[in-house]
């Protein structure tokens, strides 16, 4: 059984349709990719697989965590199973940063000692464990998130809590130096090849194909293409959603496609 199954997504606000007919799997340990020009209905379709569609917009279609309706779930299940790192986070109070990583474990009931031990564990893993008694309103914008990946991964970190895990990430490395942004796509592929099932919006199409298993092009609400990166990446595809002329060439050790930029 999938992790997450959509099946012909619709959304609409008034009478102008946001997406339009998107059916997505996603299985454990699986990273999928959200990809596209802006405007195409990127984070709306992230926001409608969480569930998370505001009440002024219309939805219609299907969407399954592990064959149960999402918007169903309990909360506290939901909590324990489901983590998101949203494109924006107004999170403003004067925590340090342990306490900001540690909010993530509050769903749990696995004790003080072992989620001591998931918040160091993730602090480590993100590079940021020199500042955990900093101020989190102190930091700067990579910083920050840093953080809150770090905090979205601690909430499901371990397979003894729940083996069916589901992370979404809206433009996870945002802010981030181009270290950082290698460091953290290492991060986020290892944490799916730890069985975790990934969505994730990144707007660096190499970052997408290098680390993704599959990809969802969006154009105009529209699905454009999905598939592995190797089936569905061409000059064609390139050109219609960002109107580029490219040359795709094959990836020195991913062996994945590489997209050159005329």
């Amino acid at each position: 059984m999938s992790i997450l199954t959509a099946e012909n997504l619709c959304v609409y606000i008034d009478n102008i349709c946001l997406l339009n007919n998107i059916s997505v799997k996603v299985e454990q340990g699986e990273l999928l990719s959200i990809i596209g020009p802006n405007g195409a209905g990127k984070t709306t379709l992230i926001n409608a697989l969480m569930g998370d569609i505001q009440k002024a917009y219309r939805v219609e279609g299907s969407v399954l965590f592990c064959g149960h309706d999402i918007k169903q779930l309990p909360l506290a299940k939901r909590a324990m199973q489901i983590a998101c790192l949203p494109q924006i986070n107004l999170l403003n109070f004067p925590f340090n940063v342990k306490e900001v990583v540690g909010l993530a474990r509050t769903p749990h009931s696995s004790g003080k000692k072992i989620d001591a031990i998931i918040i160091n564990e993730a602090l480590k893993a993100l590079d940021i464990f020199h500042l955990k008694n900093r101020l989190y309103t102190q930091l700067s914008g990579g910083e920050k998130q840093r953080v809150q990946l770090a905090r979205v991964m601690a909430q499901i970190w371990r397979e003894e809590d729940n083996d069916k895990r589901l992370l979404f990430l809206d433009e996870p490395t945002a802010s981030l130096d181009l270290g950082h942004q290698q460091q953290l796509m290492k991060i986020i592929r290892d944490f799916a090849n730890q069985g975790v099932a990934i969505v994730m919006i990144v707007h660096d199409i190499n970052v997408a194909i290098n680390y993704s298993d599959k990809l969802v092009a969006l154009s105009k609400s529209e699905l454009a293409a999905s598939g592995s990166p190797e089936k569905i990446v061409t000059k064609q595809l390139l050109k219609a959603l960002y109107n580029l002329d490219v040359e795709i060439t094959t990836h020195p050790i991913s062996s994945k496609p590489m997209i050159i930029t005329i």
